[in-house]
This record gives C-alpha cells, structure tokens and sequence, in this order.
C-alpha cells in the first residue's frame, strides 16, 4: 500500500511539474521572460527520493526495470539530494558501433574508470587507462595508460601508433583526439594544449609570445577540437582568445569571445562552419565562422560584425557534437538543444546537472549524454517522446539512464 501511495504521488506530481515548466518555458522562448508573471514551478518530490531510490535498486535487482520506469518516470529535481555525496563526472564519451560506446568516470585531476557500454550491458575496462579518444574519421582510437599513448584502428584492433610521454607524462588529461591516420594526437590539459607525434611533445596552446621568464602555460576551461578533415585545429581557454591553426600548430586566425570566457569550440559534420562558445558564470554566447574565413580570422572579441554568425546567446556550453546538418549542444543547466548553422533552434531537452560529455551514434539516431550528476542517458532521438514527463520540446525517446554514482556497489538502469 505505501508503494503505491509513492507511486501515485511520483507520477502525479511529476506528470504537473512537467506540464508546467513546459508552458512556462515555451512562453518565455516566444515572449520573452520578462512577459512571464506567473510563478516558478516547483517540483515538490525530494521526500520521496530516497524510497523512489531503494525501489529502483529492487527493480534493478528482480529484473524488472521496464516496469518500474513506466510508474516511476525519472526525474533530476527530486534527486538532488541523493546526488550530494554521490555524483561524479562522466566524460570523453566515443561511439563504437551498433548499440556500443565507451566513457569515462571522473575529471582530469581525479582517479578515473574507464567503461564500455553495449546495449544495457556495462563492463569495466583497465583501471591503468587515464584517458581514450577518438578520431573524428576512420575510427581511431587512442589510448593512454601512465607514461605512454597507444592508438588502435578500431576499438580493440590493430595498434598502429604508440608515442611515449616524457615532460608531460604526469599531466592530467582533460581530452585526448588523435589524428584520423593515427600520426599524431591532440593532447589536451590544464597545463597546456599538445601535440603529440613520434618527434615531439609541441606545446601549441597557449604561446609565451611576450618570452616572460617566469611565465607558464597554465590554463582553465582548456578546450580544443580537431576539424572532421584535419585541416585546422581550433584551441582555447578562459584567458586567451580561440585560434585557428593548422596540423602543425601554427596559428591561422584567432576568433575573440562575445562573452567573458573561451569555453567550447566544435566543427560542423563538414567542416564548412565552426563554432565557438565563451561564457560568462552559467550563461554564454555561441557564434560560428564559415570554413572560407578560417585562414586570417580575424574576430574582434565583443563586437557586433557581419563577420560571424550568432548561433545561440544563452549557453554555457560544456559539451556538443554535429549532426549532418546542425549541432547538439549541452549547458551548464543541463539542457541538450539543438540549432542549425544559422542559428535557428530547433529543439531543446532537459536532463539534468551540467552536460559533461556525449556521443552520438553514426547513423545520427541515437544519442548518449552524460552529466556531473553522474547519469548517463541513452536517448533514441526523433523516436517520439516516451511520457508525460519529459522536459522539453524535443521528440525523443529516453531507452533508460544510467546511474554510475561513487561508493554504490553497482551501476543501477532507470
């Protein structure tokens, strides 16, 4: 009887709380949300966690997850609570194939665990592997373990490149993308952007262009990305403006930010549009250059100019991927949205805690996104939404999430 009262409960409550931000969203994307006079919804299910909680793991435990979704739709609000001792990031998130994908657990300054996912099924990987990438063509894949990077083409397949680490082999690894024929790697860290051969460790980002005596190439909020082509590498990081540059690292053009600080950066499925985002506390701007500007770039940080194009003025972006034609962005508030290379919006979908990283299958159909919260969701996109609790404006299909939370004894499927 008492699960059934919570059940109750959960759904009817969610089902309000759902239908309510929904409007309220929608009202102030049209309107504007200085027009909004109603008030906040509140989502009033945190005393029910901790029971929602131990009903999942039984779920989990009996076989029965399927069930226990359809009555328990999940929820990120009420969980709050559980999260406080328990979240982790989840990161460098890379499609294999089919159904399969790896991810990683913890940030670059943290003990880390590295998973592959295949359908529901999550198996531990090496506990010596710090970090995997992988190529935007040709499905390669890198690999670092202390002191050394192997790369592989294919997950599992032959090793084709090993390059062995020396003056940054104690760095942490905030991302790792290796070139699509296995000769180099694009080693990103808080102590500086990298590229890695068999010749060389080139500090390519941030440049000590002034020959300061005691300067260093401390960074944060480091990002970099490799264009689909390897043409071009796009570096930057909270106190030095995007650059453009080419394989060998030098610099092309350099892209100023709209916002307070360089955040993100991502090439279009074709290469012929780049964006990038700076960010200013949970908020951002998002502006994207076509390919034909990329050599001699010359951006102004702060300044209106027909020079770029306005993808987005609200995210703090932290992580995305390109569709065949537009982005899948994920913020600070725990938003997916999707815009195309104009700038439109074309969906949007809640989750949860700051997006961390995600991956999208090959066929474009199917989504994972991960977040700090420590939830990995695996979304069928375009599938038609699966209830009435879903947040948001897209059409997609949630198969389950993932909760890979420290100090539980296992993963549990919601």
């Amino acid at each position: 009887m008492q699960n059934t009262t919570i059940q109750k409960e959960w759904f009817s409550k969610g089902e309000q709380y759902a239908k309510e931000i929904n409007e309220m969203v929608d009202f102030g994307e049209k309107n504007g949300w200085g027009n909004w006079e109603g008030k906040e919804p509140e989502d009033t299910r945190s005393n029910l966690a901790e029971a929602v909680f131990n009903l999942l793991k039984t779920a989990n435990q009996n076989g029965d997850t399927e069930n226990f979704r359809a009555e328990f739709p999940p929820a990120h609000t009420p969980i709050i609570p559980l999260l406080e001792n328990r979240s982790q990031s989840i990161e460098q998130l890379h499609f294999i194939s089919g159904e399969k994908m790896v991810f990683m657990t913890g940030t670059s300054y943290e003990k880390r665990q590295a998973y592959l996912l295949d359908h529901d099924q999550v198996t531990p990987l090496d506990e010596t592997i710090q970090a995997i990438g992988k190529s935007k063509q040709n499905l390669v894949f890198a690999m670092a373990t202390p002191g050394k990077i192997s790369v592989h083409k294919g997950w599992d397949g032959e090793l084709i490149n090993e390059f062995k680490l020396e003056q940054i082999k104690e760095l942490g690894i905030t991302e790792l993308i290796p070139f699509n024929d296995g000769s180099k790697v694009l080693l990103v860290t808080s102590f500086g952007i990298y590229l890695i051969s068999k010749n060389e460790e080139k500090l390519i980002h941030p440049l000590n262009e002034d020959n300061e005596e005691d300067w260093t190439p401390d960074i944060d909020m480091e990002n970099a990305t490799l264009s689909n082509d390897n043409s071009y590498i796009l570096v930057g990081d909270q106190s030095y403006d995007h650059r453009i540059l080419d394989p060998e690292g030098n610099t092309l053009g350099s892209i100023g930010a709209q916002s307070s600080y360089p955040h993100f950066c991502l090439f279009a499925k074709d290469d012929s549009q780049l964006i990038t985002n700076s960010c200013h506390f949970y908020n951002g701007i998002t502006i994207g250059i076509h390919a034909e500007q990329y050599v001699g770039a010359d951006i102004e940080a702060y300044t209106e100019s027909n020079d770029y194009t306005i993808i987005d003025e609200e995210m703090r972006v932290y992580a995305g991927t390109a569709t065949e034609d537009h982005y899948i962005l994920g913020d600070a508030y725990g938003y997916i949205k999707a815009f195309n290379k104009e700038g439109k919006q074309l969906w949007r979908h809640f989750l949860g805690s700051t997006i961390s990283g995600m991956t999208l299958s090959d066929d474009g159909k199917t989504l994972w996104v991960a977040a700090h919260s420590g939830i990995l969701h695996k979304l069928k996109l375009d599938q038609g939404r699966r209830d009435t609790h879903t947040i948001g404006n897209g059409n997609h299909y949630e198969e389950f999430r993932l909760l890979i939370w420290k100090d539980e004894p296992q993963i549990w499927k919601w």
